[in-house]
């Protein structure tokens, strides 16, 4: 991470989030790189109930709450705003959930794209309809409790890959991060910062509340999900250069599914089938990204 950025407190102390929340810790990394010239358009979801109640706040930066399934439109909108006045050094931070993401918001998002709006957009993934009560996104690993996936009738699909769909745009830069690993987080938002275009951050934010955890162990479950590819790390640029973040070797599945509450009721057969599909997902990634090395 270049050495210049200063510290900077845009998240003021008092949110209303959970205790542990990763969430939390991934906007106040975001804004400690981008800086206080930065406009925050979000949709429903987590992070507008931690905003706190009208007219007080937590962030120290401008924020517009839409409609759940307008988060890029309307930063588009202020983008273009901003040009018109003459405040092209703004960022536009578009910033949602996996449910406004991968699902409800991605006609948006993918229209923003096609133009390649200069936003960057953060997705933080939780992997769950968190606010409203835990309910299956299509962000949901396989064989994961919600609400509306009980250990009677678990999620049999695989997660959505978000970032294959956002890379066939051609956009200029996608990003994978995780809460767990602080400093490779702020050095992909250093970069996105850098670029005109769309530019997309897919963050893992873990969620005690929702993943069954202890509070303590947000930043643990966040390495965990890195260490066995769960949730590997990687960068792709204009669509077609494809590059995996260093990290450490390949671990089982097991340790990270055992520190969590939403994989309790996994069967053995059903552990078989998550360890398969992180496999099968992690050595096509290490196709497209040229990876030669050791799996």
């Amino acid at each position: 991470m270049n050495s210049k950025i200063l510290k900077q407190e845009l998240l003021a102390p008092g949110h209303m989030g959970c205790p542990g929340c990763g969430a939390s810790l991934v906007m106040r990394y975001v804004l400690e790189v981008l800086g206080p010239k930065t406009m925050v358009v979000m949709p429903a979801g987590c992070w507008p109930t931690f905003v706190g109640l009208y007219p007080s706040t937590c962030l120290r930066v401008p924020v517009m709450s839409v409609p759940f399934a307008t988060t890029a439109m309307a930063a588009a909108g202020v983008r273009a705003s901003l040009n018109r006045q003459g405040k092209g050094e703004t960022n536009v931070l578009a910033w949602a959930g996996d449910g406004g993401t991968f699902d409800i918001g991605l006609q948006a998002l993918s229209g923003a794209a096609e133009k390649n709006t200069d936003i960057i957009y953060v997705c933080y993934d939780n992997e769950a309809y968190m606010n409203t009560g835990i309910q299956r996104s299509s962000a949901t690993p396989p064989g994961c409790w919600t609400t509306t996936t009980p250990a009677s009738a678990p999620k049999v699909e695989p997660k959505k890959n978000i970032v294959e769909i956002m890379a066939a745009h051609r956009i200029p830069y996608v990003a994978t991060a995780s809460v767990g690993y602080p400093r490779d987080l702020m050095d992909k938002v250093e970069k996105a910062k850098g670029l005109k275009g769309t530019r997309f951050l897919h963050i893992l934010a873990s969620c005690p509340t929702g993943w069954r955890h202890d509070t303590e162990l947000t930043m643990e479950v966040a390495r965990k999900a890195v260490q066995c590819r769960a949730f590997p790390l990687y960068e792709v640029w204009d669509g077609v250069r494809w590059s995996l973040t260093p990290m450490a070797a390949k671990t089982p599945v097991t340790d990270y599914l055992n520190m969590q509450g939403r994989f309790k009721a996994m069967s053995a057969p059903q552990r078989e089938v998550f360890q398969n599909w992180v496999d099968e997902d992690w050595e096509r990634l290490r196709g497209k990204c040229g990876d030669t090395q050791a799996a």
